[in-house]
């Protein structure tokens, strides 16, 4: 009888864990949680001589949060046309580029991007073109995109498969800056 009981605790105690483990994906979304409200000044990486991106300021401000949602402004230099926009669904992440024009309406090339093809794993997700972005821009069906996050660091890359370019932006998540810039035609949801 003591037997049952111990098997009985421990079936208990095993299913108890097993609910309380979150995936790597939530993981990964909780990590970009914790760093709402904040703004993070980063650097170009990859490649070395862009003058687009490597020559200017680069700011990253984790402006917008809820359950399922996260807005991520991406400025470079005086430049606010950008947003990474986050979706958590089902276990999935995807990832949208929102670009505008300075007074607020979206440019010509804007909601592209992708959703993970898994649930990744608690420091990287990585973002296949989806089919909208094929269809919006043809050149972009074999880009992936990922973005990894640490304690130190976030970084958001970019690769067309089968070119040698890669993009490589890295924030300082050390050192929080203070950022009270708005995106061009950004709305709180």
């Amino acid at each position: 009888m003591k037997n049952i009981y111990l098997l009985i605790f421990l079936l208990g105690n095993v299913t108890f864990s097993f609910s309380q483990t979150e995936s790597e994906a939530k993981q990964f979304w909780n990590s970009l949680q914790n760093l709402c409200g904040k703004s993070y000044e980063g650097k170009l990486e990859l490649p070395v001589n862009d003058k687009q991106f490597g020559e200017k300021r680069l700011v990253m401000n984790v402006k917008y949060c809820n359950e399922s949602t996260i807005k991520i402004p991406f400025f470079v230099g005086d430049d606010k046309s950008r947003t990474w926009v986050l979706t958590y669904k089902d276990n999935r992440i995807s990832l949208k580029h929102d670009h505008r024009h300075k007074d607020g309406s979206e440019d010509e090339i804007t909601q592209y991007g992708g959703v993970s093809t898994n649930s990744g794993q608690k420091n990287i997700q990585i973002f296949p073109a989806d089919e909208e972005t094929k269809i919006r821009i043809p050149s972009a069906s074999t880009n992936v995109w990922w973005i990894t996050i640490d304690d130190k660091t976030f970084s958001y890359n970019l690769q067309r498969i089968g070119t040698q370019r890669i993009f490589k932006v890295v924030m300082d998540l050390t050192k929080p800056i203070e950022n009270s810039d708005i995106p061009w035609g950004w709305k709180e949801k």
